[in-house]
This record gives structure tokens, sequence and C-alpha cells, in this order.
């Protein structure tokens, strides 16, 4: 398949292993962070850590949206669906299953009872609540800057069609604003547990905001930034290019993905998130706390589909099990096998974190991809 297959190439992926192992210098380590749950998947899938010299290691971040989602906005639909028997619940199916408050999920809320359903698109929701005039639809909308142009789209066909029984429960974050909590954390400023050398900017997410937005980092934190694709040969050509960039004292944004990435980015749908969204003052992540200027919004145009507003919603931040890491883990100071529960009491049957739950999410990666186990993994196999 063309632009799929030739970045799956074992051959290909040991010459570039060898060039990395040129480049890497052998009397200083290198720490990168790929930012997305999608790289870290094709990091455990493909083996690329095991292609890697010793001195360079790849720390995992919070680009899951479903790992990083508080356990009190689960706890917002699920109220709403178990107090009020004519309201319909569609999300993504990674969410069902996320741990809630009190030993609930949405999936365990639909099992007592709550109509709370999987739907493959926002526009899923939306044809739903016109198929089911006599419902309250209300759409679970979660993810970067990748999801947000869809859910945008249909908050406007719903204005547009006037269709009163249907709203949107936003929890659509901002990539930029998480790197920039990581470099500002404690961890990083002051505890020196996480030095990170660069970043592997995600690819889905900046095919729409462009490459532009990541040279702050570049300029203000002296972090370079390598934007790369999913396959294992685009993710070990970043890496190769972010210890050039640390050998050579050059801290930039490239764009390893050019065939789908932009300085610019995707405007048509820039323009439309900012018609229906705008930025809240402030998020609670998962891992990382509240961060100031991280999350959307709707607009007040579009207030008549805005669920929180409809239903009188209000978050409530709710602690994490303490037993489980995934707070560590997104913030890159753990990895999944500090934890005592991983492979053990959680499993992607039984997850205790949304770490293990996600598709993206970086436990499940490991425990999926036989990482904790010690089982090499060729490079242009899947395992």
């Amino acid at each position: 398949m063309k632009y799929v297959d030739e970045f799956r190439d074992g051959t290909l992926a040991r010459k570039l292993a060898d060039a990395i192992a040129r480049d890497a210098d052998p009397g200083r380590n290198y720490a990168f962070m790929e930012f997305c749950g999608g790289h870290t998947h094709a990091i455990s899938r493909y083996g690329v850590t095991d292609l890697l010299p010793a001195n360079v290691r790849m720390i995992h971040g919070p680009g899951c949206p479903v790992c990083v989602l508080p356990i009190g906005r689960i706890d917002m639909a699920i109220r709403l669906a178990l107090s009020r028997p004519d309201v319909t619940i569609c999300t993504y199916g990674d969410c069902l299953r996320v741990p809630a408050s009190d030993g609930l999920s949405l999936l365990k809320a639909k099992a007592r009872g709550a109509d709370i359903r999987m739907v493959y698109s926002a526009a899923d929701a939306l044809a739903l609540a016109q198929k089911l005039p006599e419902r309250e639809v209300v759409f679970f909308a979660i993810g970067f800057e990748t999801t947000t142009p869809p859910t945008a789209l249909v908050l406007r066909q719903a204005q547009a069609l006037g269709l009163a029984n249907f709203s949107v429960l936003c929890n659509h974050v901002l990539t930029p604003s998480a790197i920039l909590t990581i470099l500002e954390s404690p961890e990083v400023r002051e505890l020196g547990t996480v030095p990170l050398d660069g970043f592997i900017g995600p690819a889905h997410v900046s095919t729409i905001i462009g490459s532009r937005p990541y040279a702050f980092f570049a300029e203000e934190y002296r972090k370079p930034v390598v934007i790369a694709g999913f396959e294992p040969l685009d993710v070990m050509q970043a890496i190769r290019m972010l210890i050039r960039q640390v050998n050579e004292g050059r801290a930039e944004v490239e764009n390893e993905f050019t065939r789908a990435v932009s300085e610019e980015g995707n405007l048509k749908a820039q323009g439309l998130v900012s018609e229906v969204f705008e930025l809240r003052r402030s998020f609670e992540w998962r891992g990382l706390r509240e961060v100031p200027y991280s999350a959307l919004r709707i607009r007040a145009p579009f207030a008549a589909w805005d669920a929180e507003a409809k239903f009188g919603l209000e978050f409530v931040s709710v602690p994490d099990n303490r037993a489980c890491e995934c707070g560590a883990i997104l913030r890159g100071v753990k990895t999944p096998i500090d934890c005592k529960l991983f492979g053990t009491v959680c499993t992607p049957e039984n997850p205790m974190g949304s770490c293990m739950v996600s598709s993206e999410g970086a436990c499940a990666a490991h425990y999926n991809y036989g990482r904790f186990r010690d089982i090499p993994v060729v490079a242009g196999t899947a395992s």
C-alpha cells in the first residue's frame, strides 16, 4: 500500500538503526518524548526501542485523549444518563470502559439501564438524534485537535437544522498546552527526573494545526520538535533528526511527515473550530491537574446545543486510584512497568486506569505488544 508498506520495511529499518547508532554520541544520553499515543503504539508494536542504542531513551507522553480525561468528566455523563431516562449518551468505544467513580464506567452504567451507545463518529450521533426525535441525544465529545473539527461541524449542522434534541458534552483538549505544562512541571523544572531533549510531534494533530505552533517550544525552551508519521520508519527517522539537532546544538521544528503536514495546517478546519469553540480558562487533565487554556468550550451562539448548559452539569474533581500510576505515566515520570498493578490486577480486560483502556494508551501498548515480557519484536513485522 502506498505510503504504508515502504515505511514498514525491516531491511530499511535496520539500515536506519545503524545510522542512528552512528549519529548518537556514546558520551551522552538522549531522552525524547513521543507525545502521541499513536507513536507509543508504533514503537511497541514494531520493536523500535530494540533497534535504538542504549543511550537513546523514549518517554511516553500524554497524547492519548481518553487517557487524559479526568474521572469527573466521565462522572458528569454517567450522572446525566442515570438521572434522565430520556437521555441517550453517544461516544467512542474507548470511552465506555474508562473507570469512573463508585466502581462505575459508562459501560457499567449502561448495564444499570442507562441508554449509552457507541458511535464511530460525531455524525453518527447527529443522525441518531434525527432518527429519535423523542429522545435527548448527547454526544460525549473527546479528542485533540484532530477530532475537534467533526464535532464543530455537527454543532453547526444541528443549529442549521434546528435540532433541539441534540447536544454535545465537550471535552476537546489542546496539544500545545499539554506540552507547555510538561515543560513547566516540577518534575522537569525542579526535580530533574524527566530530562527531555526533544519531542516527536503528533502526526494527525499536526495535519490540522500545522507545524507553526511548535516553534514556541523550540525557541523558548530550546527543545527540538520533529513532527513524524505513525509508521515505524517515520518514528526512527524522527529520532535520528532529533539526535542530529541535539548534537549540533540546534532547537528547531522539523517536519518528517511532509506527505501530510504543512506549516500552516488545515485553515478551513481551523476556521470551523474557531467559529464554534472558544478557549476554556482552565481544564483538568488526568496526570497534569489543572491546565490553563488547554481545552475548548462551545461558543454562546451554539449554547442551545451545549449539554453542560442545557442540563446544568457541573464538574467535580475526583482523585485517581492511588494504586494506579496512570497520571505519572502520562507526565513521563514513570513507565507502565513501574506500576504495581500493571499486568496483574490491571489488564485490558480489567483496566484499573485509563492508560490500559485506550487503544492509544501506553499501558495497553506495553501489554498488547509484550514490551514488559522482554520479547523482542523484529522491525517490519507486526507482533
